[in-house]
């Protein structure tokens, strides 16, 4: 049987040209049309005249022949454009027909498997409706369908479709408000990738894969809900605010393929939800607490070859709620107290990275804690009510704690070849509320003889501001390879929090003689976080390096009052160095981290104006500056046959001292704060067992800080000292003496 293999479109470009060659040869035959069939005779002669008529009948003949060819040239065109425009027709049917017959039997053939399975043979799976689960894909070739995303509270999203033999999982959906994000589909048994998880109150688990592709990543956490705001009270106190509600945990990275692929990271931890602000009230209602961050999800772990998947980041913890004020409704001679300021949410500690490869592969990186949130400023002290006596003003509520940061987290562990992963960092401590301020006092009524003004109402004492947050500690580096590798950096810590501001003190209002006045607050810091310790390696290669400590926190100031006002607090110590990793065969051992900086000391806080009849308040004194942190204790040792120790990473500097106070009055200045010592320098690694140096010299030992110097006095009083310096290599020198007032008084000491 033969067959005959027809392009229409050929067909019409041969149909083209030939009407080309038809046109030329009518053109032709037109220029020859006169000359041909009117020949002129040579001569007047029979003979001459015979010749002519011959040729000219000729010509005619010619030109009947050329007119009948042309009739058959249009014929012969039209029937090959017809014929081109048959073969078009009969292809189209012909395709409609096998597409309609490859459809049927593909249909035919799924619905069977359908019957059988559950599942079609080929085709991608349908996509779930809100919160419902997505359709699984092919058996043998198709991607899963995507979850569908909840729209109804506390209801979770849908999971995403499996895919069969190739192809990619389906996405998991959103879950809704407070509920779980849906898990991503498995990739292809033998080619494909997981899905991604949902996005929810916990993350959705990302998809593992099949043989050969990456796996899915996990879903982000959702953010915590925030706290309600206290109801107002009237005679009674003020609600407290609700408590945020805690961030989502993001979820874990899907596997890699058991052959070949990546594994998927870990989803981010949700940030916490804000306190609530608390209630007016007689006494003022306390800020509700800040919720705390989610955790990271951890990366995957990858299969024979491949990375390990990085772990999600920590959530921020939320922040916290105000003290409310004080309002006064009662016939009591003081005024009551402001609320205090809720504490910062804890960030969510960062996810664990994920297991590199059985035979390749280097750790997944570990995520960052999450930075806590910042404390609530406390509420302002109700003022005094009129009586005899005079009456004092409320103290202020006190300043809430800032959040801790939170821990980084570990880095993930190399196969028999690889790099370990790093250490996530720590996270950064919240910063605390500050005090709020003391009421101010009544004028006093008169009492006993007239005249004579009553006893002038005592100013409300501010509140301490509330204590940084520590530091998060930095992870640990990862292991290396089993066979090699290096292992991987430990993570650096987080700084420690800032203090609050010590609340003012209000001054007590005119009256009777010697009037007393409020006392400030002062505030307290957060620690900077330790560095994280460096990874171990594996049989060939070096150890990783510790991290470095957390910075600690500046002090926080002292409150302003009419009376005496509190002293700065000192700064905070700074974190320790992480250990460096050790090497085991061959190698070198990782260096000891840094030591963090010690926190500057808080300036001294102001001195009062004196009242009628009263006087004013002395300056306060500096705080101390922190001392720097230590370096990474002892550093990671050499490889047991082969190699060189670490060296012990260096101490961190102490902290500058804090300025003292200004009083504009006649009266003392406040002494400056001394600085901070240096951290010590961490030792030096043992050398290895058969061949190789010990470690260099243990690191070096910070510098001493230098102390403040003392505050000048302006037209009457004393100068302050100076601070004294801290100890250290070198040590720190003092701070100079304050200059005594213009018409008396004594200088300042040197430190």
């Amino acid at each position: 049987m033969s067959f005959v293999v027809v392009a229409p479109e050929v067909l019409a470009a041969a149909a083209s040209d030939l009407a080309g060659i038809g046109s030329t040869l009518a053109q032709a035959n037109a220029a020859a049309l006169a000359p041909t069939t009117a020949v002129l005779a040579a001569g007047a002669d029979e003979v001459s005249a015979a010749i002519a008529s011959l040729f000219g009948a000729h010509g005619q003949a010619y030109q009947a022949v050329s007119a009948q060819m042309s009739a058959f040239h249009a014929q012969f065109m039209q029937a090959l454009t017809g014929a081109g425009g048959a073969y078009a027709a009969a292809e189209a049917v012909n395709v409609s027909a096998a597409q309609s017959v490859e459809q049927d039997l593909l249909a035919a053939i799924n619905a069977r498997f359908e019957r059988i399975f559950g599942r079609p043979l080929i085709g991608d799976g349908a996509n779930g409706g809100p919160g419902q689960d997505g359709g699984p894909g092919g058996l043998l070739y198709g991607n899963g369908g995507n979850g569908g995303t909840s729209t109804t509270v506390g209801m979770a999203g849908g999971n995403g479709g499996a895919a069969g033999l190739i192809g990619n999982g389906g996405f998991g959906g959103g879950g809704g408000p407070g509920a779980a994000g849906g898990n991503g589909g498995a990739g292809g048994w033998l080619f494909g990738n997981g899905g991604a998880g949902g996005a929810g109150g916990a993350g959705g688990v990302g998809g593992p894969a099949g043989l050969w592709g990456h796996g899915g990543a996990g879903g982000a956490g959702g953010a915590g809900v925030a706290g309600a705001g206290g109801f107002e009270g009237t005679i009674g106190a003020g609600g407290a605010g609700g408590v945020g509600g805690a961030g989502g945990v993001g979820g874990a990275g899907g596997a890699g393929g058991w052959l070949y692929g990546d594994a998927g990271a870990g989803g981010d931890g949700g940030v916490g939800g804000a306190g609530g602000t608390g209630g007016l009230g007689n006494r003022g209602g306390a800020g509700g607490a800040g919720g705390a961050g989610g955790v990271g999800g951890a990366g995957g772990a990858a299969g024979l070859w491949g990375g390990g998947g990085a772990g999600g980041v920590g959530g921020t913890g939320g922040g916290a709620g105000l003290g409310a004020q004080s309002v006064t409704f009662s016939s009591s001679l003081s005024g009551l107290s402001g609320g205090d300021g809720g504490a910062g949410g804890a960030g969510g500690a960062g996810g664990a990275g994920g297991t590199g490869g059985w035979l390749y592969g280097g750790g997944g990186a570990a995520g960052s804690g999450g930075d806590g949130g910042t404390g609530g400023q406390g509420g302002a002290g109700g003022a005094g009510v009129f009586s005899l006596f005079g009456s004092g003003g409320g103290p202020g509520g006190n300043g809430g704690v800032g959040g801790v940061g939170g821990v980084g987290g570990a880095g993930g562990r190399a196969g028999l070849f690889g790099v370990g992963g790093l250490g996530g960092a720590g996270g950064d401590a919240g910063d605390s509320g500050e005090g709020g301020f003391g009421g101010p006092g009544l004028a006093g009524g008169l009492f006993g003889n007239p005249g004579n003004g009553g006893v002038g109402g005592i100013g409300g004492d501010a509140a301490a501001g509330g204590a940084g947050g520590a530091g998060g500690n930095g992870g640990a580096g990862g292991n290396g390879g089993w066979l090699f590798g290096n292992g991987g950096a430990g993570g650096s810590g987080g700084d420690g929090g800032a203090a609050g501001r010590g609340g003012a003190g209000n001054l007590g209002s005119a009256g009777g003689i010697n009037a007393p006045a409020g006392n400030p607050g002062s505030g307290s810091v957060g620690i900077g976080g330790a560095g994280g310790a460096g990874g171990t390696a594996g049989l060939f290669g070096d150890g990783g390096a510790g991290g470095a400590g957390g910075a600690g926190a500046a002090g926080g100031f002292g409150g302003i009052s009419a009376a005496t006002p509190s002293a700065g607090s000192e700064g905070a110590m700074g974190g320790a160095g992480g250990v460096g990793g050790n090497a085991r065969l061959l190698g070198t051992g990782g260096a000891g981290g840094v030591g963090g900086g010690g926190g500057a000391g808080g300036d001294g806080g102001r001195g009062g104006v004196a009242t009628p009849g009263g006087q004013g308040g002395d300056a306060g004194d500096g705080g101390a500056g922190g001392a720097g942190g230590n370096g990474g204790g002892a550093s990671g040792a050499g490889g047991w046959l082969l190699g060189t120790g670490g060296a012990g990473g260096a101490g961190g500097n102490g902290g500058n001292g804090g300025k003292a106070g200004f009083s504009p009055g006649p009266t003392n200045f406040g002494l400056n704060g001394a600085g901070g010592g240096g951290g010590v320098g961490g030792n030096g690694a043992t050398g290895p067992w058969l061949f190789g140096d010990g470690g260099p010299t243990p690191g070096s030992t910070g510098a001493g800080a230098a102390g403040g110097h003392g505050g000048d006095a302006q037209l009457i009083g004393n100068g302050g000292h100076g601070g004294a310096g801290g100890t250290g290599v070198p040590n720190g020198s003092g701070g100079a003496g304050g200059l005594s007032g213009l018409l008396f008084g004594e200088p300042g000491a040197n430190g």
